[in-house]
């Protein structure tokens, strides 16, 4: 592993250019939405050794704008696994350079699926929190993981009320 990092981790720092701003100077939210999606999946694969797919984001918060010129770093981390997906959850820095400022300028989750290679779900290796960070991480995943159940329940049941209890 590099840098002695476990596997279930993993750190990303790019250099936010010109090409990633609006005219104002700061990062597209889309620009960095991207950015998070290939950090999940790079976190993710490597946990799986295989190949992901990106099935739900969750809680993207922007708390504050990134300037052209700023250094980024995406810190990951796979915080639950079920039968076939991961939580990855991923913390946003930004560092002005000139200023030396550093700042969690946003915070994120994503839900991530193994899959073969005809694209179906397959199993991942469970993960097992070690640390209180892992387990506070791993216990408040589970409680995201039941809220988004919930929520897909009642969007079931509302649409199936909706269509006049058929389905």
């Amino acid at each position: 592993m590099p840098l002695d990092i476990p596997a279930h981790q993993l750190q990303m720092t790019v250099l936010m250019t010109p090409d990633t701003a609006n005219f104002s100077g700061k990062v597209h939210g889309g620009s960095l939405l991207k950015y998070l999606d290939q950090v999940a999946y790079a976190c993710a694969s490597r946990y799986a050794g295989r190949y992901v797919v990106t099935m739900s984001v969750d809680q993207v918060l922007f708390k504050q704008p990134i300037k052209v010129g700023e250094l980024v770093t995406f810190l990951a981390s796979v915080n639950h696994t079920g039968r076939t997906s991961m939580e990855v959850g991923i913390k946003v820095v930004a560092e002005d350079i000139q200023q030396q400022v550093v700042r969690h300028v946003n915070s994120c989750y994503f839900t991530m699926v193994a899959v073969d290679e005809a694209g179906v779900p397959t199993p991942v290796v469970p993960f097992v929190p070690e640390t209180p960070l892992e387990l506070r991480r791993h216990a408040a995943a589970e409680m995201r993981r039941s809220m988004r159940r919930e929520i897909q329940e009642k969007f079931s049941a509302a649409a199936h009320a909706q269509a006049g209890g058929k389905a």
